[in-house]
């Protein structure tokens, strides 16, 4: 048997222990770091809207002056998440 350390997306750490499940049978998982600011998350979501990948070119195509009805066309998720994602990083920007 074979294991594999799973590394926390956010901080990199491996103290990273299993969480519970999902309604949708999804595994998740918990850092343990005390210093990592997101502590629970989810190797495969089924959304496209969750990954942090996407929520980057969000703010990038933002900055590009991409509109919200091209972003959420272009990257294949709702208009309302592209707008409630623009909302939480124009909050963090004004901290």
């Amino acid at each position: 048997m074979v294991l594999e350390p799973i590394h926390c997306p956010h901080c990199d750490g491996v103290a990273v222990i299993k969480h519970g499940t999902t309604p949708d049978g999804k595994q998740r998982y918990f850092c343990q770091n005390s210093h990592c600011h997101r502590r629970t998350f989810i190797l495969q979501y089924k959304y496209q809207g969750y990954l942090p990948e996407v929520k980057q070119q969000i703010s990038d195509m933002a900055m590009n002056g991409s509109g919200i009805r091209d972003t959420a066309r272009v990257l294949h998720i709702s208009p309302t998440t592209v707008i409630k994602e623009l909302k939480k990083s124009s909050v963090i920007s004004k901290q």
